[in-house]
């Protein structure tokens, strides 16, 4: 007789495209994922993958049991979490994986005030500003700068957020003046690696109307932030970073101003859970009581 376990190696087949990709997921080896997949088959009598050398994809067959199998892996899940939810504390661990900016400057200043609601509840925070960041779902909550189109989350707009130009007041007295776009060509910029950017709302200077030389690309805003604070040059840099220096003045404040939107993401499978649930909220109040961000639910 197939149990739920059959069902999760078929979920994380479908979710992730390859036996290699979910053997290491499952922590078993792939060959014993190939054997559970076939198992099922049998059992359900028909064909739930093609296979192929680009991996392998969902039939007909496998699409009309995907969202059975969710539903019956979201009630695992739930089952297990009732019993912390019925006494009202709070446990296990939730890991958010977030850009860098977000994670260092909204959500880890203000953890103080989630692990002194929830003491037994462990966090996990893990930064990174990548394209496709949370495509292996080793996340219970994510905060990202594009829309997942994976089908095995569900994601909502979080926040709204505006880039600027910043730069220190002794940077600003000792270069030339800077009173259009134009005349950033004979300053210091400062932003990502141009190379390993591939976050499509990042690139703001591909579609600059003049041809902008980056003198100092730092993979990471932190970096950045600092860089621009030590009066090396000028960097974008979200408002909620830059306003809140009093060593940085923004720069082109008319000229330059991007806005983008960071987007909520949980795994369909863990959303029922209380501490993701209490997560998300945590999520939501934080940026709610900032002003420098805009809830995502509200206008532009």
């Amino acid at each position: 007789m197939l149990g739920a376990d059959h069902l999760q190696f078929f979920l994380e087949v479908a979710r992730l495209g390859r036996l290699n990709e979910a053997a290491r997921v499952l922590e078993v080896d792939h060959t014993t994922v190939g054997r559970r997949i076939t198992a099922l088959e049998r059992a359900v009598g028909e064909r739930l993958f093609d296979r192929a050398p680009s991996g392998w994809r969902l039939t007909e067959a496998g699409e009309r049991l995907l969202p059975r199998a969710e539903a019956v892996e979201s009630a695992v899940i739930a089952a297990y979490d009732s019993q912390s939810s019925a006494t009202d504390i709070l446990t296990g661990s939730v890991r958010i994986a977030t850009t860098d900016g977000f994670g260092a400057f909204i959500i880890a200043p203000n953890l103080v005030g989630l692990k002194e609601a929830n003491p037994h509840l462990g966090v996990e925070l893990v930064t990174a500003t990548l394209h496709n960041a949370v495509s292996e779902r080793h996340f219970d909550v994510a905060v990202t700068l594009e829309r997942p189109a994976s089908r095995a989350v569900r994601s909502e707009p979080l926040a709204y957020y505006d880039l600027g130009l910043y730069a220190t007041d002794n940077y600003l007295a000792t270069h030339s003046p800077i009173t259009t776009m134009s005349d950033l060509r004979r300053h210091t910029v400062i932003w990502y690696v141009d190379a390993l950017l591939d976050v499509e709302p990042l690139r703001i200077f591909d579609t600059s109307a003049h041809n902008q030389k980056i003198d100092v690309q730092i993979s990471n805003i932190t970096g950045q932030w600092l860089a621009a604070q030590s009066g090396l040059g000028v960097a974008p840099l979200p408002a909620y970073i830059g306003d809140s220096d009093p060593r940085l003045v923004s720069v082109l404040p008319d000229a330059f101003r991007i806005r983008r939107l960071y987007w909520l993401v949980v795994p369909r499978e863990l959303e029922r859970l209380h501490r993701v649930r209490t997560v998300c909220t945590f999520l939501h109040r934080t940026v709610a009581g900032r002003d420098n961000l805009t809830p995502g639910g509200e206008s532009r």
